[in-house]
């Protein structure tokens, strides 16, 4: 195992299999000359050549069509938004063309693309450049969604939605490619679709994924001191989203918080709370409490954007509810 960061990890995963397979290739914005908006190209460039980690113009509609087309012709390509808000400039290849094409085509064409770049908030940014899109892709069909929260699952992830005949949208964050974790250094892919239990736990059960898992498990250590176990699972994956686990795991618990760092209505954590109340609701023993931001635009403030984020008093606060010690 070797010590990396998260931007390094995405950057090995991408670069071991453009060694691999000669279609796949890089594009966005800042991605060769630059290394990267957030370095996670470093090197590319270099070792690959413009023909395959491509600079493009500001025009995200206009460089993710030119990705759906080339998968289309049998590339890989990996599309890099500086920012998934930006992509909302292209959505309508991602949802309209690349989620759609291989139903549409009647099975004629796969679209083995990546969607990748940060998600959520990345401390005073504003409004526009600090939304959480999860919920929005994972709701439409022919899309896969991909959350790591740290550098081996990243690297795992990403190398699998690389290799993926679907298109992904790989999720990460800016204030994570800083992030240290260990990696192993001979070749690993992690599957689509695997939630992982980070930390195992008998009274509650936290759901969570992305850089928000961070305050769960800063929670869990605090509610330890107090005789709490809480059982943490990574979703890792939106979509598929693996329920067994979940499910596996609130039956042993008998209580479920799921924290999401994105506006309370329809998202995620709606989904989970669907899932469990609908099959395995004899083994609850409280009801499902779920943690979101609060329901308005992201403020620039930082004290107000302090209080916008789910922080670990609210899990705290959280679990302690469905024990009924609040």
């Amino acid at each position: 195992m070797k010590t990396i960061q998260f931007r390094e990890a995405i950057a090995q995963a991408m670069s071991e299999e453009m060694r691999r397979d000669e279609s796949v290739y890089l594009m966005g914005e800042e991605v060769a000359e630059y290394n990267g908006a957030y370095k996670a190209s470093k090197g590319m460039l270099d070792e690959f050549g413009p023909d395959r980690v491509i600079d493009t113009p500001i025009s995200e509609l206009g460089f993710s069509g030119i990705g759906v087309g080339s998968a289309m012709n049998g590339n890989r390509p990996i599309i890099e938004f500086m920012t998934f808000n930006f992509s909302l400039v292209g959505i309508d290849q991602i949802i309209n063309n690349a989620a759609k094409m291989r139903q549409m085509s009647g099975g004629q064409f796969n679209i083995p693309i990546v969607f990748r770049g940060p998600t959520a908030s990345a401390g005073q940014l504003g409004a526009t450049h600090s939304q959480a899109f999860e919920s929005w892709y994972a709701n439409t069909p022919g899309l896969k969604v991909i959350v790591p929260s740290n550098p081996y699952d990243a690297k795992g992830l990403l190398k699998a939605a690389i290799r993926d005949d679907d298109p992904v949208i790989f999720m990460e964050s800016e204030q994570m490619y800083g992030d240290k974790g260990e990696v192993p250094e001979e070749e690993y892919v992690l599957p689509i679709g695997k939630a992982d239990i980070k930390r195992e736990g008998s009274d509650v059960t936290i759901v969570s994924f992305g850089k928000i898992i961070k305050i769960c498990y800063k929670a869990a250590e605090e509610l330890e001191k107090e005789g709490i176990s809480c059982e943490i699972i990574d979703l890792r994956t939106i979509r598929p989203m693996d329920h067994e686990t979940i499910l596996e795991s609130v039956k042993k618990t008998n209580r479920l918080v799921i924290v999401e760092e994105a506006w309370p209505f329809g998202n995620v954590a709606t989904e989970i709370t669907y899932q469990v109340q609908s099959q395995a609701f004899d083994f609850l023993d409280a009801p499902i409490v779920k943690i979101n931001t609060a329901d308005t635009p992201a403020p620039y403030s930082p004290a107000l954007l302090e209080e916008w984020l789910p922080n670990h008093n609210d899990v705290i606060k959280a679990v302690k509810k469905v024990m009924y010690k609040d």
